[in-house]
């Protein structure tokens, strides 16, 4: 087999370790006969697996038990309208009065401003900070940011896949709900639940494979009965109620999920894991700092740990992609919207591998300097 390390934004690196394990129950779950993906979801195998991935989530994290655990479909696009339509006021109450939601957004890069324009759909949704006007080359200055007395939540993604910037220091919401997009940063450092009134991430970064959503909310951010003219599988109510089983929940994304809870408890945790994510990134960032020919596209203290995004130049990134492909090195070109390249490297991504492709960087750049100055 060849060894390839891969870099994707996701779906992305898995532990090799959960990897072999699920290799080795594929055909027989634990004596079941059965593979976890044939089995019925409402069987007593199944609920022991979501049961147990619940658990070791909420002992990885520190979940307090008022806040609910979701295990959900769609992906972080489809939280785009879940999180308006339930916690905007003048839909969770019905509309009735023919009020409107309002909710205030900050917009540090791709997805929150996706997130944004999605929200405006159902109410007033407004943007109080932006970093737009740099490329979102680092998050905006948010020490005076103006929360409005009106608004039903504040909104951010604590880290930008694409654009490859970090939330590190969150804003002053003035006693509003936070509500946090942790897609790409999920379970890699310790998390204060208690800071926010709802966190949801897609798992296919740092958690498993696509297919589950995981949403940690506030129980009494869920709207009670029915939301008129909300779909009912848009209400976070009936999977709350349902222990996320109202319907056919992705089981063996689930099963992975717990899995890799399971891991992450292996490797020290939530503390163990950020010191090794941090020392990952330095490896790739000091190389990039003291380079002169990969330059990196966010200022320093706002780059995340996990999606580092940089360039050679536009005349040199497709070399640098093929021939890092041809070294073993996948899915190093950046996103379609933005360009250059990008590196992420999410948890399951080991030490050895950010060393590799430091070192091809090295003589990507060693040999290229030579080419032009032969020239």
């Amino acid at each position: 087999m060849t060894k390839v390390y891969n870099f994707s934004a996701g779906p992305a690196v898995l532990p090799e370790a959960v990897l072999q394990e699920a290799a080795a129950e594929m055909l027989d779950y634990q004596g079941c006969g059965m593979s976890v993906m044939e089995m019925s979801h409402r069987s007593s195998a199944f609920k022991g697996i979501i049961d147990q991935a619940e658990k070791d989530l909420r002992d990885l994290v520190g979940i307090p038990e008022n806040y609910r655990v979701l295990f959900l479909q769609g992906g972080g696009s489809t939280q785009f309208a879940m999180v308006p339509m339930n916690l905007m006021r003048g839909i969770a109450v019905g509309g009735a009065d023919g009020s409107v939601g309002h909710a205030d957004y900050i917009v540090t890069g791709t997805w929150s401003k996706k997130a944004l324009a999605e929200a405006q759909r159902f109410g007033d949704a407004r943007c109080i900070a932006t970093s737009v006007d740099t490329n979102f080359d680092r998050v905006p200055d948010m020490a005076n940011i103006q929360v409005n007395a009106d608004a039903d939540y504040v909104y951010i993604c604590m880290n930008e896949t694409v654009n490859g910037n970090v939330l590190r220091e969150l804003p002053d919401t003035q006693g509003k709900p936070l509500v946090a997009d942790m897609s790409s940063c999920f379970l890699s450092e310790p998390i204060d639940v208690e800071r926010y009134g709802l966190i949801f991430a897609g798992a296919q970064k740092n958690v498993g494979p696509a297919g589950v959503t995981i949403v940690i909310v506030r129980e009494d951010l869920i709207p009670e009965g029915d939301l008129p003219g909300v779909p009912t599988m848009m209400q976070y109510r009936t999977h709350a109620d349902a222990g996320s089983l109202y319907n056919t929940p992705p089981c063996y994304a689930i099963y992975i999920c717990g899995k890799v809870f399971k891991w992450l408890k292996s490797q020290g945790g939530l503390a163990g894991m950020q010191k090794t994510n941090q020392d990952k990134a330095a490896l790739l960032y000091d190389y990039l700092d003291k380079s002169n020919l990969f330059r990196g596209f966010v200022r320093p203290q706002d780059r995340s740990l996990m999606n580092v995004t940089f360039t050679a130049g536009d005349e040199l990134d497709a070399a640098f992609v093929a021939e890092a492909k041809a070294r073993g090195f996948e899915n190093l070109k950046g996103h379609r919207s933005v360009g250059g390249l990008r590196a992420s490297i999410y948890n399951a991504m080991p030490v050895e591998g950010v060393q590799a492709l430091v070192e091809f960087m090295r003589e990507f750049e060693a040999h290229h300097s030579c080419s032009s100055q032969s020239i």
